[in-house]
């Protein structure tokens, strides 16, 4: 059965990405005493998806490649949008996609009195004050690019003033939004982040960590750095939307960090994915509103949804090595990641027989009490591939599809006096039909050639079509959920006219009941498991499947058909 041992993507000869080049340098010449430590940031507000897999690659990849270590930290600062769920969540995604950090599990609320004590030294040096102004009215007076900002009314609070307010904001005195801490900088930079940025913003929900402690929370710039500091960090490896923010982050690194080591932040492109949304906000929608089926859902773009569909960890991290990293956007075709999946799971993924729209073909001149037990390939692609077997009986199941009465040119399947193999077993033709009062047709019957079977001396007679089949007898009943793209337009961010969820596929999932599937797809059924059914595509049991109710996700079709129905 398919087992994936090593899940180390297959390009490891390959050149310095820019990043990868970067440290290289900084190593060489011996900064930070020669350290590498980078880390892996998450806030545990959502789960992560598949643009959080490339960061994952990109932080513990670099520090692999070059042996340095990785850390993984929670950024929880918001209590109000934070749970313990997500963090399980984040932990069990980084362990399937191949990656640990060992003992370097750490978490931003673990620095809050650090970073209370630095917020404390500021607001006595003149750094810091108290703004009691509302959120509307900062923005407001923060300007313009080309316009500076004008000064709050109480940047000229002293010293002894704003710390007592501080303390007074950390022991649940004022209401939220009553009051924040800003930094005072210079409300006329032509940078924007530099015009007295905020600090610290009273939250009284508690945290699911430190409980009621604290009644003021650090904002992800002032936190994100001295955390990157206080754990020892040399590289913070981020994405194109903070270079903005980088200044700032030096600025307040800069109030602890020395000549001996100081974090630096490299920013790289952001994983962006043709029919679907990477908005954690907006995959929050969908499933607060039942619009799919949790964070899990199989059409989400999330780490567990891609496992729940089948997707492998090795496929995944291939893909994101195949489109690279670079210093600007692009917009990513999904057709190169179900290319990836399908090169993958090709290789391990186990064969077996499912028909999914059954229709009955009955072999006449087959003995009705017979059962023949042929041998099938588990997978060919691997040399020492074992064989299972499957039964064959006088009547089988074949796709409905698969037979035509009057067919066009070039119609290779089953049709009358027409032959066709099915697939490890015989040669049959077809004589005739049986049809329903409303013309559907209900069995098809045909004759086999009984010296056409593999290892036969007929078995070499050449026909143009090969059918996967059933035996109707030993056949198992299943589910099968077909998924396709969550959305029918390739770039829903760029609807900006439309609400995202009228972009929404109805197509993206069909159900299929009373699927036919041989006895050996459902003796294996395990969740984790790979199929390839025959000629249809690559399956996995859902997490729902049980040995009485056999539940199937495709993972993949065969071959894509959705870049062709595009372009009709």
């Amino acid at each position: 059965m398919t087992e994936e041992k090593d899940i180390q993507p297959a390009a490891e000869t390959r050149g310095l990405n820019f990043v990868e080049q970067i440290v290289a340098d900084d190593l060489r010449e011996g900064k930070n005493g020669g350290r590498l430590n980078t880390r892996f940031p998450p806030e545990p507000n959502g789960y992560l998806h598949i643009g959080h897999a490339k960061a994952i690659c990109m932080d513990f990849g670099v520090a692999e490649r070059f042996g340095g270590t990785c850390n993984l930290r929670f950024d929880d600062t918001n209590p109000v949008k934070e749970d313990v769920e997500y963090v399980d969540a984040i932990r069990e995604d980084i362990h399937w996609l191949g990656f640990d950090w060992g003992d370097r599990e750490y978490y931003a609320s673990d620095y809050f009195p650090q970073l209370f004590d630095l917020a404390c030294r500021m607001i006595k040096e003149g750094k810091a004050y108290v703004d009691d102004q509302t959120s509307e009215e900062i923005a407001r007076q923060k300007g313009t690019p080309t316009e500076p900002g004008q000064e709050s009314p109480y940047r000229s609070r002293t010293p002894e003033e704003n710390l007592d307010l501080f303390m007074r904001m950390n022991a649940g005195e004022f209401d939220e939004g009553a009051r924040v801490l800003r930094a005072k900088i210079d409300m006329a930079s032509p940078n924007m982040h530099f015009r007295d940025p905020i600090m610290y913003r009273i939250i009284k929900t508690p945290h699911h960590r430190t409980g009621d402690k604290w009644k003021v929370y650090p904002m992800y710039d002032f936190a994100h750095g001295q955390s990157d500091y206080f754990e020892g960090v040399t590289h913070s490896i981020c994405t194109l939307e903070f270079v903005v923010h980088r200044p700032l982050y030096e600025y307040f690194v800069k109030e602890l960090a020395d000549e001996s080591y100081c974090p630096r932040q490299i920013e790289f492109n952001r994983l962006n994915l043709t029919y679907t949304v990477m908005s954690k906000r907006k995959l929050l929608q969908l499933v607060q509103e039942g619009l799919v089926d949790g964070w899990d859902d199989p059409r989400m773009p999330t780490i567990s949804g891609m496992r729940r569909r089948g997707y492998t960890p090795r496929s995944i991290r291939n893909f994101i090595d195949k489109i690279g990293y670079t210093k600007y956007e692009a917009l990513n075709s999904v057709s190169l990641l179900e290319h990836a999946v399908r090169d993958d799971l090709n290789a391990i993924a186990t064969r077996g027989m499912a028909v999914i729209n059954p229709v009955k073909l009955i072999v006449t001149n087959y003995p009705d009490d017979q059962v023949e037990m042929l041998s099938m390939d588990n997978n060919p692609e691997q040399p020492d591939a074992v064989t299972h077997t499957m039964p064959f009986s006088r009547e089988l199941y074949i796709e409905r599809d698969d037979f035509m009465e009057n067919p066009p040119k070039k119609f290779f399947r089953l049709a009358p006096d027409q032959e066709v193999r099915l697939k490890g077993g015989y040669i049959v033709k077809c004589t005739g039909v049986k049809k329903a009062d409303d013309g559907t047709i209900e069995e098809i019957y045909c004759t086999y050639d009984p010296d056409t079977r593999s290892g036969l001396p007929g078995s070499m007679r050449k026909v143009k079509g090969t059918l996967h089949w059933v035996s109707a007898r030993h056949a198992v009943d299943a589910t099968v959920k077909l998924y396709d793209r969550l959305f029918s337009v390739e770039n829903p961010a760029a609807e900006t006219d439309r609400d995202f969820r009228e972009l929404l596929n109805p197509d993206s999932l069909v159900t299929v009941e009373g699927v036919k599937v041989e006895p050996f797809l459902a003796e294996n059924a395990r969740q984790g498991e790979h199929f390839q059914f025959q000629r249809i595509g690559y399956f996995t049991p859902d997490r729902s499947s049980t040995p009485d109710n056999l539940v199937f996700n495709r993972t993949i079709a065969l071959k894509d058909s959705w870049e062709k129905e595009q372009k009709k």
